[in-house]
């Protein structure tokens, strides 16, 4: 089959942008991380429901909350998605972008193993090679840090099951994100009220920062959506190997912008990552995105 051009511009975009995201996080470091999570889900609902209702699919919506299996995933898929911010933007507050970007590059190949595995996909040679090369590279980085690295196999976990779940749910991307923000925002709410109530919130200190927390929602929704319409157009596999840019964009930004320190076994790691990249590249390239 033939890969959808507009599936492929979606994710693309979506991991370009996710890339870019920890100097957003790092800009809102005054409030905590916790507090951070929390806008971001109260405001991506009023983002969602905004889009949802220019878009006339506010009913269309609401319908998902009487499909008791689709709504059950979707809560399935609301918490996965919390879990997986939370330790995000934990991790780019305490320094340590790169073994975050390890999490991102350990995620394809979670999400590769469910596509063949759960999914029946199957990978062209070129595709094999790149995964096998990545493996590689994700065991040396891994060794390399001389302990298990929580954060990365955490973030890796959530994701590669949200996708999994995902790409199983026939809904559209704007109304089953909704419904993911509409369940998250329920504890969200009991916090950020809790902070104000006790003084504790960075939000309301001042307009400037108060809006920046405000955008959290946006710069959630955009790529979350453009991530998810990429799934409805993309195989499983293609989609985790494209995950690759956005650990890619986080690891030269923790280096260059925030200078955490890399040992010479880590930039042997990453290498054999990037020669997996420019492998699937090629393949994508030459083949015009076929998967057998």
């Amino acid at each position: 089959m033939k890969l959808n051009g507009a599936g492929i511009f979606f994710g693309v975009s979506a991991y370009v942008i996710w890339g870019l995201l920890p100097i957003y996080w790092r800009w809102l470091e005054r409030a905590t991380a916790y507090e951070i999570l929390g806008h971001r889900a109260a405001w991506s609902l009023v983002f969602c429901l905004l889009f949802l209702a220019f878009q006339k699919q506010l009913k269309s919506t609401l319908k998902l909350f009487k499909d008791l299996r689709t709504f059950s995933l979707l809560a399935l898929t609301s918490l996965l998605l919390s879990i997986n911010w939370g330790i995000y933007i934990w991790a780019v507050s305490v320094d340590r972008v790169v073994e975050a970007a390890l999490g991102y590059y350990i995620t394809p190949l979670v999400a590769v193993s469910f596509g063949i595995l759960a999914l029946k996909e199957r990978l062209r040679q070129l595709q094999v090679i790149s995964v096998v090369l990545a493996g590689i590279g994700v065991l040396v980085l891994t060794i390399a840090y001389g302990h298990l690295p929580l954060i990365a196999i955490g973030l890796a976990i959530s994701w590669g099951s949200y996708s999994l779940i995902k790409k199983q749910l026939n809904a559209g991307a704007l109304e089953t994100l909704s419904i993911e923000t509409i369940i998250a925002f329920i504890p969200s709410a009991f916090y950020l009220n809790y902070l104000l109530s006790n003084n504790k919130a960075e939000f309301g200190q001042d307009i400037g920062f108060s809006l920046a927390l405000v955008s959290t929602g946006l710069m959630t929704v955009i790529p979350l959506l453009l991530f998810n319409a990429a799934t409805t157009r993309l195989p499983l596999t293609i989609t985790g190997l494209l995950q690759y840019i956005t650990p890619s964009i986080m690891f030269l930004i923790g280096i260059i912008v925030f200078h955490e320190p890399l040992q010479l076994t880590k930039i042997v790691g990453f290498i054999f990552i990037w020669v997996a990249l420019a492998i699937l590249g090629r393949d994508l390239y030459k083949s015009g995105g076929a998967v057998n």
